[in-house]
């Protein structure tokens, strides 16, 4: 069957999805996709895969795919980040059995992305883009398609789109925000590029970004002609955002447990994320059970947790209590999924303001000193819960003698007084040793040279037994006798000419000489 393409494939394979649940990274694993498959979703991304990783690491594969396998969990389309054509397609080829589509990341931000040279840090380097997806249409058995972000210029942004169509990219999901857009910066994304790119180019487009409650998706795709609207956060806070609905927040977490069990095994820190961001705003006001959530290490533990999270908001509701403690800031009570707004950046601090620098201090002063909890940080509150006899005072940490050439805390029992790392260089200029840190540049030198003077002396005694003269009880006697030559025949082969000679030299037989001589 041949491979379908454009719309085709989104309207056979993907079953003209509209309502798609985006890639993220630890978040949308099997139990999460079922949830939302369960509410409304038509469509749902994989987390995002590394490629080198998938490519070298049967046990990633496995466990981030292959173990996930699924029949109500289609159609899937997997994403790969990467930055070489080759293990790009590798990646995918190993993948391409489990999903209905491959898509390569072209729009994650983060600074991890940054380091590893990927995601939207590809966005100048067409050629190399060019040949990721071409290379990619031409090997796969299944579509290519890709998630980006915008260019601040929308004619940039949608010359990238043409080139990316190109190239082979059969679907794209645009997400309308620049790479700067993130965090606390990550501001309103643009529909206006949006739906540029969506009249530039033939093949279905998927729109990202300010997608909070149905309605934004019914308005998205009125505004800007996309085929279908993807969302991330909102489906995070609200499973149920693409059924119209704002269900209490107990029911959704209770209904995810539950699919965890029927689906093992889920990582613990995934299925902790989750709770966190499903009871985030009950969590502001219930403190207690929010250090409590991210301390227990069992998915029963974290099942009780969500319950008694579950009993106080019934409590509050009961009693009237959630309006009066949620009306200042959410729309809703506090126990209602609903969505997560950034707050607003604060402003720069004006040049020659001290405020900052006078904040940090105080804050810095109060991570040094050590007494009742109240005098330290959280981060080191947190560390003092788990350790209680740790102990965060500079006057009574142990003292370190010094390296004498870097200043580093030396080796206690080096001989030479120094660091392992200078301790390392000095050993290996002097052919010495030091057990401390386990050195033994001296002794190997010795084991070798005891090597090479035995290998010697092998030879030397081989050599000897070779050059001696054979013993006299074999050497042949005979008499000398004269010798007479009888040509039997001579011919050329250039370059050599050849003799043959019958000699005679007294004894009872004859025997036969061949001479041979260069031309």
């Amino acid at each position: 069957m041949a491979k379908l393409q454009g719309f085709d494939f989104w309207r056979t394979t993907l079953k003209g999805a509209r309502f798609v649940v985006a890639p993220m990274v630890d978040q949308s694993e099997l139990a999460w996709r079922l949830l939302s498959r369960r509410h409304g979703a038509q469509l749902c991304y994989t987390p995002m895969f590394h490629a080198q990783v998938f490519v070298r690491d049967a046990n990633y594969r496995r466990e981030n795919l292959y173990s996930e396998v699924c029949e109500e969990d289609r159609p899937l389309i997997t994403q790969f980040c990467a930055n070489d054509p080759e293990v790009f397609v590798q990646a995918a080829l190993l993948a391409q059995d489990y999903c209905d589509a491959v898509d390569l990341n072209l729009g994650c931000p983060q600074m991890i992305a940054k380091r590893g040279h990927y995601g939207v840090f590809l966005q100048d380097e067409w050629d190399l883009l060019e040949r990721m997806i071409r290379l990619a249409h031409e090997k796969l058995s299944v579509p290519v398609t890709c998630k980006i972000r915008v260019f601040e210029d929308v004619e940039r942004t949608v010359r990238y789109a043409q080139m990316l169509e190109k190239a082979g990219c059969q679907l794209l999901t645009v997400h309308g925000r620049t790479k700067d857009q993130k965090g606390p910066m990550t501001g309103v994304a643009s529909w206006e590029h949006i739906k540029a790119v969506r009249k530039a180019v033939n093949i279905p487009v998927f729109a990202n970004g300010n997608i909070q409650h149905l309605g934004d998706v019914e308005r998205c795709i009125q505004e800007t002609g996309v085929q279908g609207v993807m969302s991330a956060e909102g489906n995070l806070h609200n499973p149920a955002l693409f059924e119209g609905r704002s269900p209490p927040v107990w029911e959704m977490a209770d209904e995810y447990l539950e699919v965890v069990q029927r689906h093992p095994p889920c990582s613990l820190s995934y299925v902790r994320a989750h709770l966190f961001k499903l009871w985030h705003h009950t969590l502001q006001i219930h403190q207690d059970l929010r250090e409590e959530l991210a301390k227990v290490k069992t998915l029963q533990a974290l099942a009780e947790v969500s319950s008694q999270l579950r009993r106080r908001c019934q409590e509050e509701r009961a009693k009237g209590k959630g309006a009066e403690l949620s009306e200042s800031t959410l729309p809703l009570p506090h126990w209602i999924c609903q969505p997560y707004v950034r707050p607003e950046p604060k402003p720069p601090l004006t040049n020659g303001s001290s405020e900052g620098k006078t904040a940090a201090c105080k804050k810095r002063t109060l991570e040094d000193l050590d007494g009742t909890g109240q005098t330290l940080s959280k981060n080191k509150q947190k560390k003092r819960s788990r350790n209680p006899k740790k102990n965060f005072s500079v006057d009574q940490k142990p003292k370190y003698l010094k390296c004498e050439q870097c200043g580093n805390p030396k080796g206690n029992k080096c001989v030479f007084n120094l660091c392992r790392g200078c301790c390392k260089k000095k050993a290996f200029k002097e052919v010495a040793d030091c057990p401390s840190h386990g050195l033994r540049f001296k002794t190997k030198a010795e084991k070798r040279r005891a090597e090479e003077s035995g290998r010697n002396d092998g030879e030397q005694t081989e050599k000897r037994s070779c050059s001696a003269p054979p013993d006299a009880e074999f050497s042949p006697t005979f008499q000398e006798q004269p010798e007479r030559h009888l040509l039997l025949g001579s011919f050329d082969a250039s370059p050599c000419h050849a003799d043959l000679r019958l000699v005679d030299d007294g004894s009872e037989g004859h025997r036969c000489q061949t001479s041979l001589r260069t031309i």
